[in-house]
This record gives structure tokens, C-alpha cells and sequence, in this order.
């Protein structure tokens, strides 16, 4: 162990060990980075997905509404005929 050649060795295997220690963590951050910005872009399309969802959802609310309004006018002119038949048939116009 008091060899030159031995300490040299073990200095070289050491620099070999640490430089494979610092290579393969730099790639792993690299991996990291790439796949997060994957999850990202993923995530940005998922949520411009939801908003067109949202906008179909909101117009077709609208629409609905529109359809119970006409239809609640509906039911008004309806009642008023009604009304106006009952009047004449039971003479309510009379008194």
C-alpha cells in the first residue's frame, strides 16, 4: 500500500468515480428538467382544454335561459287567454 503506483491508482479510480458521480447527476437534473417541462405543456393543454369546456358550458347556459324565458312568456299569454276565456264563459265580465 506504500506503493506510488498504488496511491495513483486510487486517486485515478477516485477522479473516475467522482467525475461518473457528477456526470450521471447532470443528467438526471437534465431528465428531470425536460420531463417537468413535459408535465407543464401537458398541464397547459389540459387547462386550455377545460376553458373551451367552460365556454361550451357557459353558451349552452345561455341558451337554456333564453328557452325558459320564451317559454315562461309563453305560459303568460297562455294564462292570460285563460283568464280571458274563463271570463266569458263564466260571465265574470257581467257582475
Amino acid at each position: 500500500m506504500n506503493e506510488p503506483q498504488v496511491w495513483t491508482l486510487i486517486g485515478v479510480f477516485a477522479a473516475g468515480l467522482f467525475g461518473m458521480l457528477t456526470l450521471m447527476s447532470t443528467m438526471f437534473v437534465r431528465v428531470v428538467r425536460s420531463e417537468i417541462s413535459g408535465v407543464r405543456s401537458e398541464v397547459g393543454s389540459v387547462r386550455s382544454e377545460i376553458a373551451s369546456v367552460r365556454d361550451t358550458v357557459t353558451a349552452e347556459i345561455g341558451s337554456v335561459r333564453a328557452e325558459i324565458h320564451r317559454l315562461d312568456q309563453r305560459f303568460d299569454t297562455l294564462d292570460r287567454d285563460v283568464q280571458a276565456i274563463a271570463k266569458r264563459v263564466f260571465g265574470a265580465d257581467q257582475a
